[in-house]
């Protein structure tokens, strides 16, 4: 898809399947079950989307997936089936080595895993030519998590590029190249941060895991897993009514077949219509 000078490509590293339960927190099993089906282990289907930007004779990667460094248990507890993202990359005729700038919008290891790979006894950058960004605090937090959400955290998904010089801490609102701005949203984790990639007198809003699916669009279906899933409800309040005001494409980082979408408020629900992106 092009906004103006601006082109991106959703890219997936595979599938993902989280506890629904957790997936969605309050919200009663009766309800989420009919927009997302459970598996035996009540496991939801999701996807680990990533996107591609060509934009100021630059190629800049947003989220890097899961990758390939788990172990045989996790990746059967997360259903892990990739990774997919090189592949993705190499149909867009690029290889790992022509990635300039990764903007990880948090360290999870299901956004960030890709960011690293072993080469024989050492963690080497996947990206080995790329420039890494995330938001200070969210590194902070990183390397020290709280004990209610370490499981989501691998050091060698990031500590590695900040001993090679790689990664660089932003705070706040930043442009990281013109048409492309990161905002530190509140809620789900410190410091996520969501990108804006605006062109051509558009926009699309890659709204990370604040909105991780379409599923997740009512205001007080917020996932348990969130640190603060009452800062998460406000930066809902704020952010979807201005998705919706402002005609920005909604783009989702987990949703396994609606991957972008324009959101529409209707009778104080928010619904969507989903916009083929490759």
């Amino acid at each position: 898809m092009k906004f103006g000078g601006l082109e991106f490509h959703v890219i997936s590293d595979g599938r993902l399947l989280l506890d629904g339960g957790a997936m969605f927190g309050v919200v009663p099993r009766t309800l989420w079950e009919k927009k997302l089906p459970p598996d035996s282990r009540n496991r939801i289907h999701m996807a680990m989307n990533c996107v591609l930007v060509r934009a100021g004779g630059k190629n800049i990667l947003i989220e890097t997936g899961a990758g390939d460094k788990m172990n045989p248990k996790l990746r059967d507890i997360y259903g892990l089936d990739g990774p997919r993202l090189a592949d993705g990359l190499r149909e867009h005729g690029l290889q790992p080595g022509n990635i300039d700038i990764v903007i990880n919008t948090h360290l999870h290891f299901d956004h960030a895993g890709g960011n690293t790979r072993r080469e024989k006894d050492k963690l080497v950058a996947t990206f080995p030519n790329a420039r890494y960004f995330v938001q200070k605090a969210q590194y902070q937090h990183a390397v020290q998590p709280s004990e209610r959400d370490q499981a989501s955290y691998f050091e060698d998904d990031y500590v590695p590029l900040m001993n090679a010089g790689q990664l660089t801490l932003v705070e706040g609102d930043t442009e990281i190249v013109p048409g492309i701005e990161v905002t530190p949203l509140t809620g789900h984790t410190i410091a996520m941060q969501c990108v804006k990639l605006t062109g051509g007198g558009k926009t699309a809003f890659l709204t990370a895991d604040l909105v991780p699916t379409t599923a997740h669009l009512p205001l007080p279906w917020i996932m348990g897993y969130d640190l603060y899933p009452l800062s998460t409800l406000e930066t809902k309040k704020k952010w979807l009514p201005t998705i919706v005001r402002e005609s920005w494409l909604a783009v989702f980082g987990h949703d396994a077949t609606t991957r972008a979408a324009y959101i529409c408020e209707k009778d104080g629900r928010f619904e969507y219509e989903p916009v083929e992106i490759d």
